[in-house]
């Protein structure tokens, strides 16, 4: 009877301890629609890539096409401004489109090359956009070559269109999601190289008010180790990170003994908090949305999944 008591305590416990309420929900969606990038609109919206075009969701329920076509969308964020900034990864553009959807490319390239394929990206509170430019599969047509002349995979940042610095170079190996935390003091960065025995782990650096980052001040948080590394990811008012990442059925370099396909759920230090587990791969990305910002909306393998969070996210970085 002690023992059963134990356990009973225990789970009650686990339970009072989760950042997150009730069950994860699959939302009603065209087939590979949401295999990315999702973002909350204030309006009212949720937008997410897939199928090589921008959508979005109302409160309604209502899925409509909203950039048609969008090659190789991926990450996209919602500015302060209403407008909708997308990586186009096939394109190899960042691209920012306005309410009445005209189009302003923000980056093309860098000293006369082209990117890789934009992937992730952040805005900070001067309204700086911040992204990722890794290459995954097929690395033939890579034009971006340090002076050594080997191939780059940066992380750069955007004062205006066409005004392009990078500010990572080789300190991470294969940039994919980014994040700007609150009072711009720290860039988090998913270090997500998915070859034999690549780099799997989330890094933190200092962000100066110049918009640069300290390459000294990398601090690791988490390390996936040989699963697959972390994706896309978000943060609460509290400071907690919630990570897609993971498998559910190993690949040919990615295992999935330690660590399956979900959302980590990261304290601030680094503490593995909690895991939400989701069943479609690959888990892609998520975003903070609804009224209360209480709603965690979560692509993966082309599907819109959500599930309610007991703290409230953050959409920006102000």
């Amino acid at each position: 009877m002690r023992v059963l008591l134990l356990l009973a305590a225990a789970a009650t416990a686990a339970a009072q301890n989760r950042v997150t309420e009730g069950d994860l929900k699959l939302i009603d969606a065209p087939p590979g629609a949401a295999g990315e990038g999702p973002s909350w609109d204030p309006a009212g919206f949720l937008y997410f890539v897939g199928n090589n075009k921008l959508s979005r969701l109302d409160t309604q329920g209502k899925v409509e096409a909203f950039l048609d076509p969008s090659p190789g969308a991926n990450g996209s964020l919602v500015d302060p401004q209403g407008r909708i900034v997308v990586c186009e990864s096939q394109a190899r553009r960042v691209i920012r489109i306005g309410r009445d959807r005209s189009i302003t490319v923000l980056a093309a390239g860098y000293q006369g090359k082209r990117f890789n394929s934009p992937n992730d990206l952040a805005i900070d509170s001067k309204g700086r956009i911040y992204f990722t430019d890794p290459r995954y599969g097929r690395r033939d047509g890579m034009e971006i070559l340090d002076a050594q002349g080997k191939t780059v995979e940066g992380v750069y940042r955007i004062d205006a269109p066409g005004q392009i610095t990078r500010i990572l170079e080789h300190e991470v190996d294969r940039p994919n999601g980014i994040l700007v935390a609150p009072g711009d003091a720290h860039l988090f960065v998913a270090d997500n190289n998915n070859d034999a025995g690549g780099v799997r782990k989330l890094w933190r650096f200092d962000l100066r008010k110049d918009g640069t980052v300290d390459p000294a001040t990398r601090k690791l948080i988490f390390d996936w180790h040989t699963a697959r590394g972390p994706d896309g990811f978000k943060m609460d008012r509290e400071g907690r990170l919630y990570v897609a990442a993971g498998l559910n059925r190993p690949s040919r370099s990615e295992t999935t003994d330690e660590f399956k396909g979900g959302v980590f759920v990261i304290s601030p230090t680094g503490q593995l908090l909690e895991f939400v587990a989701v069943p479609k791969d690959e888990v892609t990305n998520c975003a903070f949305g609804g009224a209360d910002l209480k709603t965690l909306y979560i692509t993966a393998g082309g599907s819109l999944f959500s599930i309610r969070t007991r703290t409230a996210g953050l959409i920006t970085a102000r």
